[in-house]
């Protein structure tokens, strides 16, 4: 029987780094990494199909229309979506596909897919969140107020996550190890508990 694919939702806080650690563990492991779409416009150094697809408000509204996201929010004033078909044909291949999402989304995401694993990035402290978006250099002061504002409605439902995973600074191999470790042994688990429910399935046929 083919195995399943697992869907892994990370999520975190804006400056957390879970952008860095989900392309390292793709760079190391390889997953498959969801690209995004999205309304804002690209920083430097990103580029349209690698880091999200950049679309106009215009185009996104319409690929709504037609059903072609999973989920989609609205996020500091611009919109973020998780393409359908990338996903659903990683899980149907049983690859790995990591979403990297917000919160909204990632609670949409558990609604359509009970098995998926739901993991929340978070820096040491508030004090280095804030610290990490003002080292960027990429925003103005009043979008890193919107950020943490954010932040602090989405620490509301960071109990709602199965795993918290802490992002320190210079530990980027053990964040992306402890993520990997959880996505091993959930793997397994959502495998193993599929084939025996079939399993069961199988043997009681020649009692339907």
């Amino acid at each position: 029987m083919d195995k399943k694919g697992t869907l892994v939702v990370i999520s975190g806080f804006s400056g957390a780094g879970k952008g860095t650690v989900s392309r390292a563990l793709v760079e190391r492991y390889g997953y498959r990494l969801s690209v995004s779409a999205t309304t804002r416009e690209p920083r430097n150094g990103e580029e349209d199909g690698r880091d999200y697809f950049f679309k106009t408000e215009e185009d996104f509204l319409r690929l709504i229309d037609y059903n072609g996201f999973i989920e989609y929010a609205k996020y500091v004033d611009h919109y973020y979506g998780t393409p359908r078909k990338f996903v659903e044909d990683g899980l149907k291949e049983g690859q790995v596909v990591i979403l990297e999402i917000e919160v909204q989304g990632a609670m949409k995401i558990k609604q359509q897919y009970p098995d998926a694993v739901l993991l929340f990035i978070t820096a040491p402290s508030i004090e280095v969140l804030k610290n990490r978006l003002v080292g960027r250099g990429t925003e103005k002061p009043e979008i890193i107020e919107k950020r943490m504002r954010r932040a602090a409605e989405e620490a509301e439902s960071i109990g709602l996550y199965q795993y918290i995973v802490c992002n320190e600074e210079g530990k980027l191999e053990e964040c992306m190890n402890t993520i990997h470790s959880i996505i091993e042994s959930e793997s397994c688990r959502v495998s193993v508990r599929s084939e025996f429910i079939n399993s069961l399935k199988d043997g009681l046929k020649e009692y339907q």
